[in-house]
């Protein structure tokens, strides 16, 4: 993926953010259900249409939680595409805690080779690309047109980042933690006494663990490829990987049947 094309994904990400805390600001959010009983916002509609006007003016498709997705026959000859998740965590923002994010991926052949994640109230930029690492920088709101590669990594931090942690760290969905997730976890506490988890919302899970606040970050839950796609990408290009639960299987991404596999971060 070249420069250009991850700096759009993160100019998209950074003004469907604006949208979301604009709306985050006021008292009714529009909320409806969608057919799997899964709630929608003003704010998810609104930061899918920021972010499709932006990258409709790539070459390639996108495939988004907000809009149906296309027959596989159609889909399948995507070799590069984009996936989007525009508003990931809903009901946290429903909530109003904070744990929620802007996701955009771009997968070659599968695999996802760039991501970009940001978290509207805190403000945190997380991006990565296969090819020249996983960063992240904090208190951004906006960037220029003009702004370049170098100019973006000047002020962004490498991952992972520098870990003073002295006890193995899991982390945990804030609303979907199952029982098998919970057994998992409960598995790991016998190799590691003083284990300890932190609970959170969102595609922040991955971030964590892409960033080294977490050592690993087991989901056996649902989850739709736009849940994790571009946390994959970022902590691909941090030296990990998203596995399926036999821990040597990676993601694949653009499926026929768009649910991913249960997984394991590390």
């Amino acid at each position: 993926m070249t420069e250009e094309l991850l700096l759009k994904a993160i100019r998209a990400a950074l003004k469907a953010g604006v949208e979301i805390r604009r709306i985050y600001g006021e008292s009714d959010f529009g909320i409806e259900l969608k057919a799997d009983n899964s709630p929608l916002t003003i704010a998810d509609k609104r930061s899918d249409a920021v972010i499709r006007d932006i990258l409709s003016d790539t070459p390639y498709p996108i495939l988004s939680e907000e809009a149906k997705a296309l027959p596989y026959e159609e889909r399948r000859l995507w070799n590069r595409l984009w996936i989007v998740d525009p508003l990931d965590g809903t009901k946290e923002f429903i909530k109003r805690n904070g744990e929620f994010t802007v996701n955009i991926a771009f997968v070659e052949e599968g695999a996802p080779v760039s991501g970009v994640i940001y978290v509207p109230v805190k403000k945190i930029l997380y991006f990565g690309d296969i090819a020249r690492g996983a960063y992240r920088i904090d208190g951004i709101e906006e960037i220029s047109p003009e702004i370049s590669w170098d100019d973006i990594l000047s002020s962004a931090k490498r991952l992972p980042l520098p870990s003073c942690r002295d006890r193995f760290t899991v982390v945990a969905s804030r609303s979907h933690l199952s029982p098998e997730t919970a057994d998992f976890i409960e598995a790991l506490r016998k190799e590691h006494p003083t284990l300890e988890t932190v609970s959170i919302g969102s595609s922040l899970k991955i971030c964590l663990v892409g960033e080294g606040a977490a050592d690993i970050y087991p989901r056996f839950a649902p989850t739709m490829e736009w849940d994790t796609a571009a946390g994959h990408a970022i902590v691909r290009a941090a030296g990990k990987e998203v596995w399926h639960t036999d821990r040597r299987t990676p993601l694949r991404y653009n499926k026929e049947d768009l649910h991913n596999p249960y997984f394991i971060v590390e």
